[in-house]
C-alpha cells in the first residue's frame, strides 16, 4: 500500500494570521515551536457564565483602534502555562478559527497580557503540527496576508 504524501508548506518564523471570530483580518504573529500553546494578547479578561456554560470576556487592544476590540468566547480549559520568564500562570483557553495564507482551522489560544512583547500573537507547535508546515527560521511572511476562506472550508 502506498502512503499518502502530504504537501509541505513552508512558513517563516513570523507570519500574518487572521482570527476572524475576533474581527482580526491580519496581525503579525510569531511562529514559536518552543511554545506548546498559542497565545493572544488580551486585557480586561473576565470570566462569566451564560446558561451554565463558562465564557470569558476580553479586550484585544490594537494600534489604530482607540477602544480595542471587545470579544467573548467559550472557555475550553483553564491551565497553567509558562510565561516567557518560565513562571507558570493560570490562563483561560478558548478555541477559535485561525487563518494563515489560504488555510483555516480551529486552534486553542491562551489569553494573556503580551503588552511588553513584540508580537501580540504566538502560534505554538500544537496549532501547526499535522498541517504540513515546514518552519524556516531564516524567513518571514512567506504566506502573505490571510485570504478569505469560506466557513464551510473549516
Amino acid at each position: 500500500m502506498k502512503s499518502k504524501k502530504r504537501k509541505i508548506i513552508e512558513i517563516g518564523w513570523r507570519e500574518y494570521v487572521g482570527l476572524p471570530e475576533f474581527h482580526i483580518d491580519h496581525v503579525k504573529a510569531k511562529i514559536d515551536s518552543g511554545a506548546r500553546t498559542s497565545a493572544l494578547h488580551a486585557e480586561e479578561i473576565t470570566p462569566f457564565d451564560q446558561d451554565g456554560i463558562g465564557y470569558v470576556s476580553f479586550l484585544i487592544p490594537f494600534i489604530g483602534c482607540e477602544k480595542g476590540i471587545r470579544c467573548s468566547a467559550k472557555i475550553v480549559d483553564r491551565r497553567p502555562i509558562k510565561n516567557t520568564g518560565g513562571v507558570a500562570e493560570e490562563r483561560y483557553i478558548v478555541k477559535t478559527p485561525l487563518t494563515l495564507g489560504e488555510m483555516r482551522w480551529p486552534v486553542e489560544v491562551s489569553l494573556t497580557s503580551r503588552q511588553s512583547m513584540r508580537f501580540p500573537v504566538i502560534i505554538g507547535r500544537t496549532a501547526i503540527k499535522e498541517r504540513g508546515f515546514l518552519l524556516n527560521a531564516g524567513r518571514s511572511y512567506l504566506s502573505g496576508r490571510p485570504g478569505y476562506i469560506s466557513p464551510r472550508q473549516e
